[in-house]
């Protein structure tokens, strides 16, 4: 692990990691509950085969604005280096925020990959290192320590270094399991497909409903004992308001009041018919969209192929 303090070594860091390909970053803040953040320590790994964090580089940039500045016009808003973060979201707020360029957010990544590759009870960096990477359990207790005090415990080093090192390997085994969804559809296997489908049916449309039912009742609960929010769960209230005019009232405005209004009316089969002989005189156009459905039906039913 490389610790810099030094200006002028700070600067020559982020000169040197301005010519990566990728980077995992993590950050450390201080007075992270108030409403006045401040930036402390920016980790950065480029050799993603450190697995000690022994080649991390840690930039201490507390209270130091022009170095926050310098790394964020050579590296954030650089689009031809790829930023890798878990949770960007938090950390790019202080580094460009919507400014920055080529972002890649772990937490984002999981989200997309179906919960039988990923059973996990939550997308936390830790818990998807020791649980996907299998790194050993860790001990998560100086998160929330003040990063604002100086000087920082060789604890609260190795702490933040490591970060980026559970970054990069959980980064490369969630691409890997992406790569097991983005199945080619040419090649992919109906028959198995079938089979995991038909496992799984019964179970999912038993949870299915009782979801349901579950959240017809907590509605109605809610409302009725004057609770908006308990646990997580929200009520929100939406109006919505729509404007109606009749066709005949609006081509009688328009003509009275000199608008040109090019609008296309859907004909539907009703207003047709209604049209009678008198439809195939109108200048219409027919534009025509195919949508593929998947119509399931009891297994009994079908001509079942071995598995």
């Amino acid at each position: 692990m490389i610790y810099l303090t030094e200006t002028s070594e700070i600067q020559d860091a982020i000169a040197h990691f301005s010519n990566a390909k990728t980077l995992w970053l993590d950050t450390e803040v201080a007075d992270y509950t108030t409403k006045k953040p401040r930036l402390s320590l920016i980790q950065i790994l480029r050799d993603s085969t450190d697995m000690k964090g022994d080649r991390v580089t840690i930039l201490d940039v507390l209270d130091r604005d022009e170095l926050i500045t310098e790394f964020i016009d050579k590296i954030m808003l650089n689009p031809d280096i790829e930023k890798v973060f878990h949770n960007a979201s938090y950390d790019v707020r202080l580094l460009g925020n919507k400014k920055a360029k080529n972002i890649t957010c772990t937490l984002e990544l999981v989200k997309q990959i179906p919960y039988y590759l990923v059973p996990l009870d939550n997308y936390q960096l830790a818990t998807l290192a020791t649980k996907l990477c299998h790194f050993p359990p860790i001990d998560k207790s100086l998160q929330s320590s003040d990063w604002g005090e100086r000087p920082l415990s060789d604890r609260h080093l190795n702490y933040a270094k490591m970060d980026t090192v559970y970054l990069a390997q959980v980064h490369h085994r969630l691409l890997q399991l992406r790569q097991m969804v983005e199945v080619d559809p040419h090649t992919d296997n109906i028959d198995q497909l079938i089979h995991r489908y038909r496992q799984i049916e019964q179970q999912w449309l038993k949870y299915d409903t009782e979801v349901k039912h579950i959240k017809n009742r907590l509605t109605a609960a809610m409302q009725a004992q004057n609770r908006t929010t308990q646990a997580g769960f929200t009520l929100k209230e939406q109006n919505r308001t729509t404007t109606k005019i009749s066709f005949k009232d609006l081509a009688q405005a328009s003509q009275e009041l000199g608008l040109d209004l090019d609008l296309a009316i859907t004909l539907t089969k009703a207003i047709q018919k209604e049209l009678g002989e008198d439809f195939e005189k109108l200048p219409v156009s027919q534009e025509t969209k195919t949508s593929t459905q998947l119509k399931i039906s009891d297994p009994d039913d079908d001509e079942t192929v071995p598995f």
